[in-house]
This record gives C-alpha cells, sequence and structure tokens, in this order.
C-alpha cells in the first residue's frame, strides 16, 4: 500500500503558500511605488529655472468678489487669484492589503485492487471406425491474477485578497496639510 503520509511529506508548501504571499508582498510594494510615481508626476513640474530641479505644481483660479470698500460707504468687486498645490485637490492612490486568506486542501486516496481470474475449457471425441478406436481430448486451464495500486491526488489551492483604499500615511498627511496652508489669496 502507498505510503500517504510520505506522499503528502512530499508536497513543496513553500509554493502552494509561500507563492501567494510573495505575490501579495509584490503587490504592496508595486501599489507604494505607483504612490511615489503619481506624487513625483502630478505634484511636481520641471522648474522655470536653471537648476533643472523639480517644483510644486499649482493651479490658478482666478474669479471676482464683492468686497466692502475702504471708506465703509458700500462693496466694490475686487479680482482676486488663489494658488493652490495641485496634489491638495487629488486623491493620492494609496491600495494596502487589508487580508489575505489561504486554503490548501490535499486529498490523497489510496485504493488496492486485486482481481483474480480462472478459466477451465475441456473437451473431448471418440471416433469409431471398423476395428479402429479414436480417441481425443483436451483440456485447458488458465489462471490470472492482477493487482495493483492506484493513488488519487487532488489539491485545491484558493486564494482569497482583501485590498481597500488606505489612508495615506501620516508624513504624506502633513505635507498636504503645510501645502494648504500654502494657498494664497491675492
Amino acid at each position: 500500500m502507498t505510503n500517504l503520509v510520505q506522499e503528502l511529506n512530499s508536497l513543496d508548501f513553500s509554493v502552494y503558500i509561500g507563492g501567494p504571499m510573495q505575490a501579495a508582498v509584490q503587490a504592496q510594494h508595486a501599489a507604494s511605488m505607483s504612490q511615489v510615481k503619481f506624487i513625483q508626476e502630478v505634484g511636481f513640474q520641471d522648474s522655470s529655472g536653471t537648476g533643472g530641479g523639480k517644483e510644486l505644481r499649482y493651479v490658478d483660479f482666478n474669479y471676482e468678489k464683492s468686497v466692502p470698500k475702504d471708506d465703509g460707504s458700500g462693496f466694490e468687486n475686487q479680482q482676486v487669484n488663489i494658488k493652490v498645490p495641485f496634489l491638495t485637490m487629488l486623491t493620492i492612490p494609496s491600495l494596502r492589503i487589508e487580508e489575505m486568506v489561504i486554503d490548501f486542501n490535499a486529498k490523497l486516496t489510496s485504493t488496492e485492487t486485486s482481481n483474480v481470474s480462472s478459466e477451465f475449457a475441456a473437451s473431448a471425441e471418440l471416433g469409431i471406425n471398423y476395428k479402429i478406436v479414436n480417441f481425443k481430448a483436451s483440456a485447458s486451464y488458465k489462471r490470472s491474477s492482477n493487482r495493483g495500486t492506484s493513488v488519487e491526488k487532488t489539491y485545491n489551492l484558493g486564494v482569497k485578497v482583501t485590498a481597500l483604499n488606505d489612508e495615506i500615511p501620516a508624513g504624506l498627511d502633513r505635507i498636504l496639510t503645510m501645502l494648504e496652508d500654502s494657498i494664497v489669496s491675492v
């Protein structure tokens, strides 16, 4: 009979369980790097100076606002320009894997079969021909035996990953708060 424990021990669990976990770690890393790339590409632009660096990208809003006159005699319309850092207006992608469930089921079934069959055949002939008697007889016996073991292997792997849009990191939140404080109205 097949040794099922040995068969089960031959499974490479590092592949079945470690593989999906490694894929989740790589996905988390890719999501973090995507966030960095998004901030660099969308939030900054090439500096107009000769240094060749990057500067924060702003969006300018121009509108007309009714404000009190200096002498208090009424209101007058005034042009206002607001410069808003572009990053403060966007949702910065921040994907996080919250939960990962790996279900691995191994089903090993061993079946031992034994088949024995027998066949017997006999025939006889009698012939009389003027003082000569002919007699023929034949017999045959056949026995066959088959033994075998079959092992049925079934493996099921189910991976469930729950991801959500995470809160932005504390450091980035502080930077965005500082950027919000830099919004100026002219």
